[in-house]
C-alpha cells in the first residue's frame, strides 16, 4: 500500500518498479503497455493531490539522483546544471551551494523530487523571478513508448509542468545563478500592510502567514545579504509556514482539534506569541521550513491583481466557524511559460489553506474553492483541488496545445490515471 505524506491519498499498484538506468526505464514502460497496465512516476509523495494514485504501476526514479554536469560561465552568470529527475530538492540545493550556485528562487522544502517539484509547479515567493520549472533549459524524459525523447523547444513548454502525463524525467538542464547569503526575518506585521504591493514589492522575496481572526499577521521577507561573513546555523531557519514557532503552533493545533470553539481566540493569541527573528545564511537553509505537523493542503494561483481582494473574502469565510490552527499562506511570483503552470501567463498571487491531518478539509477547502474560483483561481497541482477537464481548458489558453503534445508522447495514455482523466481527459 502506497500513501502519501499527508496519509490522505492512498492506492495499491500492482507493481513498484525502481529502475537504475535509462534502458530500465524504457524496459518498465514497454512491459507495462504490452501487458495493458499503466505506469505513474512517484516521486517522495509529498504532494496532497491524486496525481500519483494507481492500480497500475508506479515507477519510483530515486536512482536517478545528482548533478551530472555544469556549464559556467565567467563568474557563475549565466550557469546551467544537468540534474537526474529523481534528485531531491534538498539535495540539489546542497549539491549547488558546494559549487557557488543556487536556484534563482530557493525552495523551502527539500523531500519533493526535481520531476514531481516540474510535474505539478512548484515555486517560492519572488515578484520576478520564475519557479523552478521555468528555469528548465533543456530536458529528456521516456515518452509512453518506451523512447527516450530529448524534449524540442517547441515542446519545452508543454513539458515544463506536465502532470506527469508526457513521460518520466530522466534529467533536466536547469538555469542558476552566482549563490549569495541572504538575510531572511520574520516578524508581525498589521495585516493592511502585508496586503499592500508595496510589501510584496519592497522585498526580494516575501510571503506571510495570515491567522483569519486576527488582524495581525506573520510576514517573512529576504534580501542579499550585505555581507557574506556571516552564515546561518544548519536547521535554523526564519519560518513563516509554521509562522509562530514549531510548539506554539502544533499545540495550538492539539487543542483547537479537541476544543474547535478556541480557534478565533487562539488564533488571535498565537501571532502575538511571534518575535521578530532574523537570519543570514544560504537561502535554502534559512528559508527552510519543516511542516510543525501533518496536513492537507489546497493552494490557488490568482491574477496578481485579484490577491487582495480573493484574500479579503476568504478570511472572513475561514474565521466562520472554520479555523484549524494553520494559517493562510501568501506568497508571490511571475507569470511563467509552461504551458500547464498554474501562473501560465499572469503575474500570480499564492493561497494556502491548509488543514490538520485528520480533520475533515473537505468544508474549508470547498469555501476557499468558491473563493478562489471567483477570483480567477487556479489551483496548485500538487494539491487538494475540485478542477476537471471543463476547468481546465477554460482556464489554460494553451490547453488545446497541450493535449496536441500529450497525444504525441503518450497515445495510447499509458500514463493515465484517473486524476489526469479527470482533468486532462481521455
Amino acid at each position: 500500500m502506497w500513501t502519501n505524506w499527508s496519509g490522505g491519498q492512498r492506492c495499491r499498484p500492482v507493481a513498484t518498479a525502481r529502475p537504475l538506468d535509462d534502458a530500465g526505464v524504457a524496459g518498465v514502460i514497454r512491459r507495462a503497455a504490452q501487458r495493458g497496465q499503466t505506469v505513474r512516476p512517484v516521486g517522495s509523495g509529498h504532494g496532497f493531490s491524486d496525481l500519483a494514485v494507481t492500480d497500475g504501476v508506479h515507477l519510483d526514479a530515486s536512482a536517478f539522483s545528482g548533478i551530472t554536469g555544469v556549464s559556467a560561465a565567467p563568474a557563475g552568470a549565466g550557469a546551467t546544471v544537468r540534474v537526474r529527475g529523481g534528485t531531491s530538492i534538498g539535495e540539489l540545493q546542497e549539491s549547488l551551494a558546494e559549487r557557488g550556485l543556487a536556484l534563482p528562487v530557493p525552495l523551502d522544502l527539500g523531500a519533493p523530487t526535481l520531476g514531481g517539484a516540474l510535474a505539478v509547479g512548484a515555486h517560492g515567493s519572488a515578484s520576478t523571478r520564475g519557479s523552478i520549472a521555468d528555469q528548465v533549459i533543456a530536458l529528456r524524459l521516456v515518452d509512453g513508448r518506451g523512447e527516450v525523447r530529448d524534449v524540442p523547444r517547441a515542446d519545452l513548454d508543454a513539458a515544463r509542468t506536465a502532470l506527469g502525463a508526457l513521460g518520466v524525467v530522466l534529467d533536466a538542464e536547469l538555469a542558476v545563478v552566482p549563490a549569495a547569503p541572504l538575510t531572511v526575518t520574520r516578524a508581525r506585521r498589521p495585516l493592511d500592510e502585508v496586503l499592500d504591493p508595496g510589501f510584496w514589492e519592497a522585498h526580494d522575496l516575501a510571503e506571510a502567514a495570515l491567522f483569519p481572526s486576527s488582524s495581525t499577521a506573520l510576514a517573512r521577507w529576504a534580501g542579499t545579504a550585505a555581507t557574506d561573513g556571516e552564515e546561518a546555523e544548519r536547521g535554523v531557519g526564519v519560518t513563516s509556514a509554521g509562522a509562530t514557532g514549531r510548539t506554539a503552533l502544533g499545540g495550538a493545533v492539539v487543542v483547537e482539534r479537541a476544543l474547535p470553539r478556541l480557534a478565533p481566540s487562539l488564533n488571535k493569541v498565537v501571532p502575538r506569541l511571534a518575535r521578530t527573528v532574523s537570519a543570514t545564511g544560504p537561502g535554502h537553509r534559512v528559508l527552510s521550513d519543516p511542516p510543525p505537523v501533518r496536513y492537507e493542503q489546497s493552494e490557488w494561483a490568482v491574477p496578481r491583481e485579484r490577491l487582495v481582494a480573493s484574500l479579503r473574502a476568504l478570511l472572513p469565510q475561514l474565521a466562520d466557524g472554520l479555523e484549524t490552527g494553520l494559517p493562510v499562506r501568501m506568497r508571490v511570483g511571475p507569470a511563467e511559460r509552461g504551458w500547464l503552470h498554474p501562473a501560465h501567463g499572469r503575474a500570480t498571487g499564492w493561497v494556502a489553506v491548509r488543514v490538520p491531518r485528520g480533520t475533515d478539509p473537505g468544508p474549508v477547502f470547498a469555501r476557499t474553492a468558491a473563493v478562489m474560483r471567483a477570483h480567477g483561481g487556479r489551483p496548485h497541482w500538487g494539491t487538494r483541488h475540485d478542477f476537471d477537464a471543463v476547468d481546465v481548458a477554460a482556464a489554460y489558453p494553451r490547453f488545446a496545445d497541450f493535449v496536441r503534445v500529450r497525444d504525441d508522447y503518450d497515445p495510447d495514455r499509458v500514463f493515465a490515471n484517473p486524476a489526469l482523466t479527470r482533468l486532462l481527459g481521455d
